[in-house]
């Protein structure tokens, strides 16, 4: 991952080149020497008038992220909300195959995990398993993949075809600034999870997930009612042994429940949505409102907030999850302005904005995304610029690193 822009400059060397200051996700860069090898020697490289070495490297370590959940959780609308934090339009590789689960932009390269399936539609069928069955995905070739990607090698990754059920030719994926594993089984074998850098698991309660997944498999895929319930049926063993134990390894975890505010409610339109967020992550701090370590309970309907039947209430604490100490962040209901939103932002802290309003401005940019009038879409965005704010750390503290290892 380059550390900094790279600025047309003398050549020092193969790895290493002298720019004037720049961009850097829109701030100043630290004033810091950047080498990308033992090859650099400051003590040849000229400084500016301002006495301070600008030096720029190639390559490093990528970022890598994990995200899981099951089938029809919102892994995709995650993921746009996520790219967009960083900036520029995530697409499929250009002059690629079109069926191509993978999403690159100017700094992110999405991996969908299902492309680590070693069976095709017919195989699973043949063998009575499904695509959540460790039997049926080829870890030993995710984690090398993987682990290349993050040691800044490029890799030809299979590609599952969701359109034909079939295994495709493969694609070349170039290491990116950040590298977002999401589907099934990120956390699932150990040696992946060692790789990831952040990771986020989507817990969506039963009742939500089967009216989300009759949604998108009924509207965008065609679908029937009959063969959606029978897939969830099938499924739900596997998910409960390979799937759902994923999220004790998650560094954040989003809740989705059924609310809280109608009594006996079962139309799924209101949700509940919690924020988990582990405490002691490195390079993470949790998202607290009002006081840190307090319990706290919030209705902010009235004048600066709209809110009709059944309301809005937040509420923030403490807790416990899979014996870790975790900060939970709640809220239950559905915003009826988006441009009212800035009036709970204004009340959350540790949110790891560049700017007063920011998670205002992300959640009207996208308010055709679903989740965007409720906590899914806020929390959501959350993540996206805490991810962003981690990746901001991890690129400055390798820098300081490179920096010391200069002097020494």
């Amino acid at each position: 991952m380059a550390v900094c822009t790279v600025h047309p400059t003398q050549s020092l060397n193969p790895t290493c080149s002298i720019s004037k200051p720049s961009s850097f996700f829109g701030h100043s860069p630290r004033q810091l020497v950047f080498l990308a090898s033992p090859a650099c020697n400051s003590s040849t490289i000229p400084r500016g008038r301002d006495g301070v070495l600008r030096v720029t490297c190639s390559s490093g370590d990528t970022i890598v992220i994990g995200l899981a959940a099951d089938s029809g959780c919102g892994k995709s609308t995650f993921m746009r909300r996520l790219t967009s934090v960083f900036g520029g339009a995530a697409e499929p590789p250009k002059g690629g195959n079109p069926d191509s689960n993978t999403l690159i932009s100017d700094t992110t390269t999405v991996i969908c995990l299902d492309d680590y399936h070693s069976l095709d539609r017919t195989g699973r069928k043949e063998k009575g398993v499904t695509a959540l069955d460790p039997r049926a995905n080829d870890f030993d070739l995710m984690y090398e993949q993987v682990k290349a990607l993050k040691e800044g090698k490029a890799v030809d990754k299979p590609i599952y075809n969701h359109v034909t059920g079939l295994l495709d030719p493969p694609e070349l994926i170039k290491p990116p600034k950040i590298l977002v594993i999401e589907g099934l089984h990120p956390m699932f074998d150990p040696r992946v999870r060692e790789l990831l850098d952040f990771s986020i698991y989507l817990d969506i309660s039963n009742e939500v997930k089967f009216a989300w997944k009759i949604q998108r498999d009924m509207a965008e895929r065609g679908h029937s009612l009959e063969s959606i319930k029978a897939s969830i049926e099938a499924r739900k063993p596997d998910f409960d042994a390979y799937i759902d134990p994923q999220k004790q390894y998650a560094d954040a975890v989003i809740e989705v429940l059924p609310t809280q505010l109608i009594p006996d409610d079962n139309e799924g339109k209101v949700l509940r949505v919690r924020l988990i967020m582990k405490e002691g992550v490195q390079y993470f701090k949790p998202v607290y409102l009002f006081d840190e370590g307090s319990t706290i309970s919030w209705v902010p309907c009235g004048r600066k907030l709209t809110c009709s039947y059944p309301g809005i209430k937040f509420a923030y604490g403490p807790d416990s999850y899979f014996g870790h100490e975790v900060s939970v962040l709640e809220m239950d209901g559905q915003f009826d302005r988006l441009d009212e939103l800035i009036y709970v932002e204004s009340h959350l802290s540790n949110i790891s904005t560049k700017f007063y309003g920011e998670i205002t401005q992300q959640m009207l940019k996208h308010s055709d995304f679903p989740g965007s009038n409720n906590g899914t879409g806020l929390f959501q965005t959350i993540v996206g610029l805490k991810i962003r704010d981690l990746f901001e750390q991890i690129t400055e503290a390798k820098a300081g690193a490179s920096l010391q290892a200069a002097k020494a």
